[in-house]
């Protein structure tokens, strides 16, 4: 009988302890708001917003005094170092060309931003 009662105990705590980690909300943990897409994350501080032709958008961060940029994405960052021109950034993969308040990102063959205008600057 003290064998069954156990068991009945922790089958009980460890489907309670379940339904709590499913309840929590991935918007509690998600960064980019409550109806994230790929194309419009929320603003985020400390970052460069720039808005590209048909309505696409990208962030970028500065660190490393100006040697290195941050892309942000809406689900995930990606490191871009700097090249010897002043107004290019890349990884091997992506490239961000900036001039002045205007940008131009590729990133692989699916990722294309032209026509990109700092916003607020």
């Amino acid at each position: 009988m003290g064998n069954k009662f156990v068991t009945v105990l922790l089958s009980a705590a460890m489907g309670l302890s379940l339904s709590a980690c499913s309840s929590m909300s991935m918007d509690k943990v998600w960064p980019f708001g409550d109806k994230a897409s790929p194309d419009q994350p929320k603003r985020l501080a400390n970052a460069i917003e720039y808005q590209c032709e048909g309505g696409k958008r990208f962030y970028v961060r500065y660190a490393d005094n100006g040697n290195t940029a941050w892309l942000i994405y809406p689900d995930r960052e990606v490191s871009l170092a700097k090249e010897a021109s002043a107004a290019r950034y890349t990884n091997g993969i992506a490239v961000l060309e900036i001039n002045g308040t205007e940008a131009t990102l590729k990133d692989g063959p699916a990722i294309a931003y032209t026509g990109c205008k700092s916003a607020g600057k």
